[in-house]
């Protein structure tokens, strides 16, 4: 059997041929087998390798067992393979393989898992080496653990064979045994000679780490004098404060024009805040990690009896602070408690074969779908999820420094797509005119509207107005197309983001969603596509990617990637995460030009500070697998809410029924509201073509409005023309807010 070298721990690769069981008809067919980064997959020849794979199974959930002399059989989820090779020794090179390529996948499982629970990203670049470099050697020493028992295994059968040996009577039996012990004494020689390999790599690797490892010491011994000596002023700094803080009521009784009223004590607290606002905080540089600034304000300053020191004084590494200003608004707010659950999905089955009779000889327009594929939630509600992470638009909108405001405008664009990882549920189509009020003014000061202004094609314009300092508003069409096995959602429009204090004002697109399994299997979501983020006023631009999932790839699933670049086209930032979970930004503070590609483009390398996280995904509430996977802002979306125009999604009798868990009924009502909106639809047309007749409006009302519904215009937006873009679309005119707080909904149409 043809075989690539004798495996080694930590090898990455190791392939040749073996026999595996097929049916009762064929037996053992010969196949080649590849093991690579913890999987096992087999082809039927080498060259198969470039394009089908015939099956893989994952050694860190699998069961290895040995039967014979030479057979193996490895079991996972339910698939197992019979394995034989042609000599024990052949045999055993592939257990040892096998058993090393096992324990490190089931360790690189246990990193990623433990990678996963970690909140705070490090924040020292040598911790973070220091942190890998202890990974590896624990790597080693699992390695060295490994090759010492299969010694152990290989030995004690050795020691059997030569047992045996000794109490032998006849010549013929004897030569059996001497093969035995030969073959076994190979087997241990061979594993032998992987313990030598492990035991090398990892004297190698300690010696090389050595000096870093005591320059690293030294480094955090100073880091800890500096840090005791720092403590030791504050505590000076807080016994002076507070003799002050003693002293300062005996000097209020004895002057005699010191207000003692309630009034008064409150006009010097908030002569004290105004103060600390005033005064200006400097945090560590982000590359000098030994760079400690502790701002203190000098005892012998006015200080209020209420706040004895100053409330946001920070050390590297530590913080005091008591009064953040950062966007921590959700946990301070005292509003209105917002629902944390819904009915759970009922667990109904879907007879294919009756949607399919209901489409024979109908268009395709006409057929009711049933909510069995649907969430309990419009795509107007759908929307409103894109303002989960608000937080980040409310921070950027205090920076001063539009590349970094970039950095977090990028992330808020990734972050939208976090909560449809598990979404494969379709939501609602609105019905022409339904619209969606979000108003969070009082909890995170934003008021959010959406309205359905176009049927065919269906399309919903956005507006979204912050007192936190900005403005946001998008229009969005849906297009897709049906593949075969999946399906194609390509979302049409721009959307645009304005930031009050600076003008900067930012424009995207949003990328491909892919629905896969549409046929046969389970279905997952992906997204994949480019981003390019504009600002109008700087020129400034990200370009981020959104890599499609590969089977074969190496690369983190749902990866995301970018680059944040002046108007000089200079890169100043690089972006990196997943869609689904996180992304972090690096600042660039050289770049090189690297090897060329094999498209024979050149490469920039880049060299970068550490790491900075800007967006974490929120874990997904308690029993959400059970809730349509809906997100904590999802759950609340259909909560009732007093004063909503009639026209709100919250009031749709379908979506509310289906919520229930009457999916029944809220077909038969899904169906009545189709037919309703049918019949508007026709009875405008037919308004129009009389028009027409009667030669009245012949300027405003011609054949190609006949096309799209003639004669509806939105009620709360009005097509301009976007004077950065020189695009057509959909803005809010105003009123909404107006007519609500009136209780004026007599203009509204009648569509439920």
């Amino acid at each position: 059997m043809g075989r690539v070298g004798a495996p080694s721990p930590g090898s990455d690769m190791y392939k040749g041929w073996l026999f595996k069981w097929t049916n009762y008809i064929k037996g053992y067919q010969r196949r080649w087998f590849v093991l690579s980064n913890g999987l096992l997959s087999y082809y039927r020849t080498q060259a198969e390798m470039a394009h089908t794979c015939r099956g893989t199974i994952n050694l860190a959930t699998a069961h290895i067992d040995t039967e014979d002399t030479c057979n193996i059989v490895l079991s996972s989820g339910g698939r197992t393979y019979h394995l034989k090779a042609s000599t024990e020794v052949e045999r055993q090179r592939w257990v040892t393989a096998l058993e090393l390529a096992k324990a490190k996948a089931i360790r690189m499982m246990n990193d990623q898992s433990d990678d996963s629970a970690d909140e705070e990203p490090t924040s020292q670049s040598d911790h973070s080496e220091i942190q890998g470099t202890l990974k590896t050697l624990a790597s080693k020493l699992d390695d060295l653990s490994t090759c010492n028992d299969l010694i152990a295994k290989h030995g004690a059968a050795l020691q059997r064979s030569l047992s045996e040996l000794e109490t032998l009577r006849v010549p013929l039996e004897g030569g059996e045994k001497n093969k035995a012990v030969n073959e076994r004494a190979t087997l241990f020689r061979i594993t032998s000679n992987a313990m030598i390999n492990a035991c090398r790599d990892f004297l190698d690797l300690a010696e090389s780490h050595s000096r870093r490892w005591q320059r690293v010491l030294q480094h955090e011994r100073e880091q800890r004098t500096h840090l005791e000596e720092t403590i030791e002023q504050l505590a000076e700094q807080h016994n002076s404060l507070e003799r002050a803080c003693r002293e300062a009521p005996t000097h209020a009784v004895n002057t005699p024009n010191t207000p003692t009223t309630d009034t008064g004590e409150t006009l010097e607290k908030e002569e004290a805040s105004g103060e600390d606002e005033d005064t200006e905080y400097f945090d560590a540089m982000e590359d000098s990690p030994a760079f400690i600034t502790v701002t203190a304000t000098d005892p012998s300053q006015h200080r209020s009896a209420s706040s004895p020191f100053n409330p946001k004084m920070k050390v590297t590494g530590f913080s005091t602070t008591l009064g953040s200003n950062d966007f921590s608004g959700k946990e301070l707010q005292p509003h209105r408690k917002r629902r944390t659950q819904i009915p759970e999905k009922p667990n109904y089955s879907l007879n294919l074969w009756s949607i399919m009779k209901n489409c024979i000889g109908k268009e395709l327009s006409k057929i009711p779908m049933p909510v069995n594929f649907n969430e309990p939630l419009s795509m107007l509600q759908r929307l409103m999820e894109d303002l989960e992470y608000h937080e980040l638009l409310d921070k950027a909108a205090r920076c001063e420094n539009s590349l970094e405001q970039m950095c977090l405008v990028a992330a808020f664009s990734v972050s939208s797509y976090s909560t449809t990882v598990h979404r494969t549920a379709k939501p609602f189509n609105p019905l022409l005119g339904e619209t969606y009020e979000l108003d969070r003014l009082e909890e995170f000061g934003y008021r959010s509207l959406c309205e359905q202004v176009s049927h065919h094609p269906p399309a919903a314009a956005h507006h979204v107005m912050s007192q936190r300092g900005w403005t946001l508003w998008q229009e969005i069409t849906i297009a897709s197309k049906f593949r075969g096995k999946y399906l194609s959602i390509m979302p049409l429009g721009a959307i645009h983001l304005q930031f009050h204090a600076s003008g900067n004002h930012y424009v995207w697109r949003k990328v491909t969603s892919t629905v896969h399994n549409i046929i046969v299997g389970k279905l997952w979501i992906d997204q994949s596509g480019d981003i390019d983020i504009v600002n109008h006023r700087t020129k400034e631009t990200c370009q981020l990617k959104f890599s499609p999932y590969s089977y074969f790839s190496r690369e983190v699933p749902r990866k995301v990637t970018g680059v944040v670049k002046d108007s000089d086209g200079q890169a100043h930032y690089i972006l990196s995460g997943t869609w689904d979970d996180k992304m972090e930004s690096a600042k660039i503070v050289q770049s090189s030009r690297g090897s060329s590609s094999s498209e024979g483009k050149q490469k920039t390398v880049y060299q970068t500070l550490t790491p900075k996280l800007l967006w974490k995904k929120y874990p997904l509430p308690e029993n959400a697998e059970n809730m349509y996977y809906f997100s904590s802002l999802a759950l609340t979306l259909n909560e009732e809410e007093e004063g909503v125009c009639w026209t709100d999604s919250r009031l749709r009798p379908d979506q509310q029924l289906m919520e229930a868990g009457c999916w029944d009924e809220a077909n038969v009502e899904k169906q009545r509201l189709e037919e309703k909106q049918r019949a508007t639809r026709r009875r405008r047309e037919a308004e129009a073509s009389k028009a027409i007749d009667e030669g009245e409006g012949k300027s405003k009302v011609t054949q190609d409005c006949l096309l799209t519904i003639p004669g509806y215009r939105p009620l709360w937006f009005h097509q301009r023309t976007d004077e950065m873009t020189g695009e057509t679309i959909y803005v809010y005119k105003g009123g909404y807010w107006e007519a609500k707080e009136r209780q004026e909904w007599s203009m509204c149409p009648d569509i439920f």
